[in-house]
C-alpha cells in the first residue's frame, strides 16, 4: 500500500459511504476500522471524528507513543486545505459512486429556488452553513425564511430583522464584516406556528448570534486559528506544563485526612449529623483528582492514572470512573451539542437548548429525549428547582454508575476491559462500609441515618454546581463542520475568575476553558496557562468567557430562565391551538 499518495475528497466519501471509519491526521488519511474496538476511549471518540480532520483533538488527548502507533493506521494523504464532513453519526448521508440521490433528482425538476429547501442554507461565500428545517418551510413562506436568513427584504411583509456583525481576524485593515442575524418575524407570533416551526426559528437565531460574536468561519481565517493553536501547544510542551507537580498532591493529601479525620472524630463521639458535613467535603475535594487521573494528568500512564481515579471514585466515593471517562470524553469532543453531549441531557428536568423541544435521539444512550408534558411543566420552573436538584444529584451520579457498570459499554473497551472487574469490586467495597458498616451498623436509628445521607450528599452540590457553571449558561449552537476546535471549545465554556488562595475550593474547575483547550496539562499549572491561553484568544479575536463565580451562576440562571421563557410560550401555543382547533403542535 503506498500510504503516501493523495486521495481525493470524492474517494474519502466512497470510503465512509462504505462504512470503512476514515479520519485525517496531520494531512494523512487513517481507517480506523481495526482500532475502534481496542481504543481505550470508547467508540464514540472515533466516530464523531470521522470525515473530519481531528488533528488537534488526536494531539491534544494523546501522548506521543500512541500518536506514533497511529502511523500504522495511514493510508494515504490529503491535499490540503480539507473541508470536514459531516460524520454519519452526526445524520452525515454518504453514497457511493454510481447511486442515485434521489432528492437531487427532485430539486432538478423544482423551481428556480429550490435550493432554499434543502437542509443546508449558505450564508456567505465561506464553508460556514446553518440548517433549517423542513417544518419550518411548511408553516412559513419559503421567501421568508430565505429573507430572514440572508437579511435580504422580506417581501409583502413586516417581519424584523436585526443586522449584526461578525469579526475576521487575520485580515489585514479589516476588523468587521456585515452578517444578518435572525429575530422572530413579528408578523408570525409563537401561537401561529408549530412547535418544529418555532423551535427552528430559535435554532436558526443562536445559530446567528454565534455567528456573530466570533470570528469568520471561512476556512482560512479558522485554519489560522488552529496554527494558532497548534503553535500554542508546541509552546506549552516546551515550557514543561505537562509535568505534573507532584508536591501539589501532597498538600491535597493533607487536606483529605484532615477532613477525614475530622469525620471519624466527630462520628465517634456520636455527632453523626455534623461528622456528615465533613464526609461530604472530603467527597468534594478528593473527586477532583479522580477528574485528573481520568485524564491521565497525574503520572501519564494509563494504568496507574486508572487505578488512581478508580481507588478516589469507586472505592472512597462510590463513583464509576469508567462512566464518568465513557461520557466525559464525548463531552470534550463536541461540548455542548445538544444531540450528542451527555452532560447537557437532561430532560424534562433541565433544557439548555430549544433543540430539545422537538425531541432528540441521544447518540450517546442511543436514547429519545422526548419532549412531553412533563418537560413543558418542569422546565420553566428550572430557575428554581436548579440549586436544590444540584443538592441530591450525587443519587443520580450512583444510579449512572451502575448503568454503565452493568453495560454493554464498560465492557467493549478493548485492551482496558480489566477496569470493568476492578470497578465492580472496588465498587462493592464502597457500598460495603458506607451502606453496610455506616449506615447499617454504626448509625443508631433510621431518622439520623436519613440526615447522615442527605446532608453528606447535600454538601457535595458545590461540585455538582461547579461542572454545570462551565457549559449550562454557554452555547449550544452547531456552528458548522468549518469552526475549528479551538473556538468551539472556548465558545462553549466558561471560566470562574478567583483568586489563587481559593483554588484549593473550586479543584481546577475555575479553568474550564484552558483545560478543555489541552485537558491533559495537570490540573496545578492551569493558572499559569491561563496567561497564555489570554494571550491567544487575544491574538485570534476568540472571545475567553471569564466571569466571578456568583456572575457565572447569574448567566446559568438567565439561560434556564430564557429556555424556561420558550417553553412558556410553545406551552401557550398548543392551548391556542386547541382553542381554535388548529394541529401541528407535536
Amino acid at each position: 500500500m503506498d500510504r503516501n499518495r493523495i486521495i481525493s475528497p470524492r474517494e474519502i466519501e466512497n470510503f465512509i459511504a462504505e462504512g470503512q471509519l476514515i479520519v485525517i491526521h496531520e494531512g494523512h488519511v487513517l481507517r480506523l476500522d481495526g482500532w475502534l474496538g481496542k481504543h481505550p476511549g470508547g467508540k464514540l471518540a472515533i466516530l464523531h471524528m470521522v470525515g473530519r480532520d481531528a488533528t488537534d483533538e488526536i494531539n491534544v488527548y494523546h501522548f506521543s507513543k500512541t500518536l506514533r502507533l497511529m502511523k500504522a493506521y495511514r493510508i494515504g494523504r490529503i491535499q490540503q486545505p480539507w473541508i470536514n464532513l459531516e460524520p454519519p453519526l452526526r445524520g452525515g448521508v454518504y453514497r457511493k459512486d454510481g447511486e442515485i440521490d434521489e432528492s437531487e433528482i427532485s430539486a432538478s425538476d423544482g423551481e428556480e429556488d429550490s435550493t432554499w429547501s434543502s437542509k443546508q442554507l449558505s450564508l456567505s461565500s465561506s464553508a460556514s452553513s446553518v440548517y433549517t428545517s423542513t417544518d419550518l418551510e411548511s408553516e412559513i413562506p419559503k421567501e421568508t425564511v430565505k429573507a430572514a436568513i440572508t437579511g435580504q427584504a422580506i417581501p409583502e411583509r413586516g417581519d424584523v430583522l436585526v443586522s449584526c456583525t461578525r469579526r475576521k481576524p487575520f485580515a489585514a485593515g479589516v476588523d468587521e464584516i456585515q452578517q444578518p442575524a435572525l429575530k422572530l418575524p413579528d408578523t408570525y407570533p409563537a401561537k401561529n406556528l408549530s412547535r418544529a416551526a418555532y423551535t427552528a426559528i430559535l435554532e436558526q437565531k443562536e445559530i446567528l448570534n454565534g455567528i456573530r460574536a466570533y470570528p469568520s468561519l471561512d476556512i482560512e481565517t479558522q485554519g489560522n486559528i488552529a496554527l494558532e493553536y497548534k503553535a500554542l501547544h508546541e509552546r506549552i510542551k516546551n515550557e514543561g506544563f505537562y509535568e505534573c507537580r507532584y508536591s501539589e498532591y501532597g498538600k491535597e493529601a493533607i487536606r483529605w485526612t484532615i477532613l477525614f479525620c475530622a469525620f471519624i472524630f466527630l462520628l465517634n463521639a456520636k455527632w453523626y449529623l455534623t461528622s456528615a458535613i465533613f464526609l461530604g467535603m472530603f467527597w468534594q475535594q478528593i473527586m477532583f483528582t479522580a477528574h485528573d487521573a481520568g485524564h491521565r494528568g497525574i503520572t501519564g500512564n494509563f494504568v496507574a492514572d486508572t487505578l488512581i481515579g478508580a481507588f478516589i471514585a469507586d472505592f472512597c466515593c462510590g463513583l464509576s470512573i469508567g462512566w464518568w471517562k465513557s461520557s466525559h470524553n464525548v463531552h470534550h469532543l463536541i461540548t455542548n451539542m445538544p444531540e450528542h453531549d451527555p452532560d447537557i441531557q437532561n430532560v424534562p428536568l433541565f433544557a439548555t437548548s430549544p433543540t430539545y423541544f422537538k425531541s432528540i435521539l441521544s447518540t450517546f444512550y442511543n436514547f429519545t429525549f422526548i419532549w412531553d408534558a412533563a418537560a413543558d411543566f418542569l422546565v420553566p420552573y428550572q430557575k428554581y428547582t436548579y440549586y436544590p436538584i444540584m443538592a441530591i444529584a450525587r443519587f443520580n451520579l450512583y444510579l449512572l454508575s451502575w448503568l454503565h457498570l452493568l453495560s454493554p459499554r464498560a465492557a467493549n473497551l478493548g485492551s482496558a476491559w480489566w477496569t470493568r472487574p476492578v470497578e465492580l469490586a472496588m465498587m462493592a467495597c464502597y457500598w460495603a462500609l458506607f451502606g453496610y458498616g455506616l449506615l447499617w451498623c454504626t448509625l443508631p436509628t433510621w431518622p439520623i441515618r436519613v440526615g447522615f445521607v442527605l446532608i453528606s450528599h447535600c454538601v457535595t452540590m458545590l461540585l455538582h454546581v461547579q461542572i454545570t457553571l462551565s457549559h449550562w449558561g454557554m452555547p449550544t449552537a452547531d456552528l458548522g463542520p468549518t469552526e475549528s476546535f479551538a473556538q468551539r471549545q472556548l465558545r462553549t465554556t466558561m471560566d470562574v475568575d478567583c483568586p489563587p488562595w481559593l483554588d484549593f475550593l473550586h479543584g481546577g474547575l475555575q479553568f474550564q476553558a484552558v483545560h478543555h483547550l489541552f485537558p491533559r496539562v495537570p490540573r496545578h499549572n492551569l493558572r499559569a496557562l491561563q496567561v497564555l491561553v489570554r494571550e491567544f484568544c487575544e491574538k485570534t479575536g476568540v472571545k475567553y468567557q471569564c466571569y466571578a463565580f456568583v456572575e457565572g451562576n447569574q448567566i446559568v440562571l438567565s439561560r434556564l430562565e430564557e429556555v424556561g421563557k420558550m417553553v412558556e410560550a410553545l406551552v401557550k401555543c398548543q392551548l391556542h391551538m386547541a382553542e381554535t382547533g388548529e394541529s401541528g403542535l407535536h
